[in-house]
């Protein structure tokens, strides 16, 4: 960390947080083969960062907090082992996520507080900004959201005359291969917010973001309905798990 009295302060906590814990009593306490565990783990993050720590680690710095009296070094490699990667574990379903044991409410909010902490964090860099000159921002924004998803969801972005983003929404979520999607309430919804463009955006859960005959039949009636009441459809984004496609380059719009 490159704030020297920020770092004194994380050090300052955990050493707080150990003298709690010594306080406790004996047969509630650490052993001490987990407590310097994760002292070198919460040090080694200081120093480095994410970067410094492989998934699990990071994993395991998450889990610390919901499980503060075991080792949890075998939960995480059970959520690596069972969805793949640190960002599917913070991405998957709390339904899901609950059918793996050792993970209760307890784990499941902490891994949800990541989510909506980097959700937020894409999208404060995008909202009430032009778009089109934040391109980079935008497409990083619609991966942090969307890529993970095991279910197709379709968003749109609605803008205003100058291309600042107004508004984010979901219209609509569907299977593992399939969304539905409204040309009618995606206009009503652009007239209501007083919008002057778009940009759709969806996920394909399998990886590919290579548009399917829906896909391109359904951004046609969309660009239809919104040159027929002088919106501009900018752009039709999908969402792959490594990869984007855009709609306008290329050259279905």
């Amino acid at each position: 960390m490159s704030d020297p009295n920020a770092f004194q302060e994380s050090l300052a906590l955990f050493a707080m947080d150990e003298a709690a814990t010594a306080a406790l009593p004996e047969a509630k306490r650490l052993p001490s083969y987990i407590k310097d565990h994760r002292q070198r783990l919460r040090q080694r993050f200081l120093e480095g960062g994410a970067d410094a720590l492989p998934d699990y680690e990071l994993l395991e710095l998450i889990l610390f907090r919901a499980i503060p009296r075991q080792d949890v070094k075998p939960l995480a490699r059970t959520l690596l082992d069972r969805f793949g990667d640190f960002n599917h574990v913070i991405s998957a379903p709390a339904e899901r996520l609950s059918e793996t044991k050792g993970c209760g409410p307890a784990v499941i909010l902490e891994l949800k507080i990541v989510e909506a902490a980097a959700h937020r964090l894409a999208r404060s860099r995008v909202i009430q900004r032009p778009l089109l000159g934040s391109w980079q921002a935008l497409i990083a924004y619609c991966h942090t959201t969307m890529a993970h998803r095991e279910t197709e969801q379709f968003r749109v972005l609605y803008l205003d005359r100058k291309n600042v983003l107004v508004a984010d929404e979901e219209q609509a979520k569907g299977t593992v291969d399939h969304v539905p999607v409204y040309p009618r309430e995606v206009m009503k919804r652009a007239l209501q917010l007083n919008a002057s463009a778009l940009i759709l955006v969806h996920n394909h859960p399998s990886g590919d973001p290579t548009p399917s005959q829906s896909d391109i039949s359904m951004t046609q009636k969309i660009e239809e309905a919104a040159q027929a009441l002088g919106l501009t459809l900018h752009d039709h984004i999908i969402v792959g798990k490594s990869c984007e496609l855009s709609f306008r380059s290329e050259g279905y719009l």
